[in-house]
């Protein structure tokens, strides 16, 4: 069923001018004023889809956040939340991308599907099957998330999600060679490397235990905001280790063994 808000339009409209004012800015906030402050989840998305206005930039794909315990815990949250990826935030791997603005500093180490099917709104769920034989390439990816907020960790879900679930900049490596659907992504262990400084491994599992569950909980949640998950869309799923502290100068490599290598270097 189709979640509805009482979000009056101009209330959205307004708060996401606002949070977009600061990610361009790089400025901070301690909250959205209260009178344009989400009370739910749907009123957080509801803010959060101003994204898609008119003249902005194209929606990229889908990202996932606190897809683990130690995730929700992190921000201060109970579940996942979906944020859109805006098309000029993103970066091939290898690029070469600033940190100016960007207080979290760290990089996320992620499974990134690519849909090659849409998956609109209905009323019965998607089963995890259904939705793998909609997509038509694995990535691996880098996230390099943000908020808007001061203290991200005391805003709340329904705030983090208008403020697009802390996306920010996002790298996409080359897809997986065939046969990567043969692979257990659960057991899969990912590796990343900071520049000199230390080495750091993850484990699929770490992802809603499955980077694939992942993917069918964003379906069956933008399905319930009657929002349709587009083929050539990217769902980025969550980080699968501890995200990695970064600094300027750091080149960042994350090695996923069969499927693929992808980096990103901070100037």
């Amino acid at each position: 069923m189709t979640v509805t808000t009482d979000t009056r339009p101009d209330t959205a409209r307004a708060a996401s001018d606002l949070l977009l004012d600061h990610w361009r800015s790089g400025r901070k906030l301690a909250a959205l004023p209260p009178d344009l402050r989400p009370a739910t989840r749907a009123e957080g998305y509801a803010i959060q889809a101003g994204l898609e206005r008119p003249g902005a930039s194209a929606i990229f794909g889908w990202k996932i956040a606190a897809t683990s315990r130690a995730g929700q815990a992190h921000i201060g949250v109970d579940g996942p939340m979906a944020g859109r990826l805006p098309a000029d935030r993103v970066a091939a791997g290898g690029a070469e991308l600033s940190l100016d603005g960007n207080h979290m500093r760290v990089a996320e180490v992620e499974f990134a599907f690519r849909m090659g099917r849409s998956l609109p709104p209905r009323e019965a769920p998607y089963g995890t099957d259904e939705v793998m034989a909609a997509v038509a390439a694995l990535h691996p990816a880098i996230e390099i998330p943000d908020s808007r907020f001061e203290d991200f960790a005391t805003v709340g879900a329904p705030q983090l999600i208008a403020d697009d679930a802390c996306a920010h900049l996002f790298v996409l490596g080359a897809q997986a060679p065939d046969g990567w659907r043969s692979l257990d992504l659960a057991r899969h262990r990912p590796t990343a490397q900071v520049g000199d400084r230390y080495r750091r491994e993850g484990l699929g599992a770490n992802v809603l235990d499955d980077p694939r569950l992942a993917l069918a909980w964003l379906a069956n949640e933008l399905s319930q905001l009657g929002v349709t998950l587009r083929a050539g869309q990217v769902v980025t799923t969550g980080t699968c280790m501890i995200p990695l502290e970064i600094r300027p100068g750091d080149e960042v490599r994350a090695d996923y063994g069969a499927i693929g290598l992808v980096s990103v270097r901070f100037r």
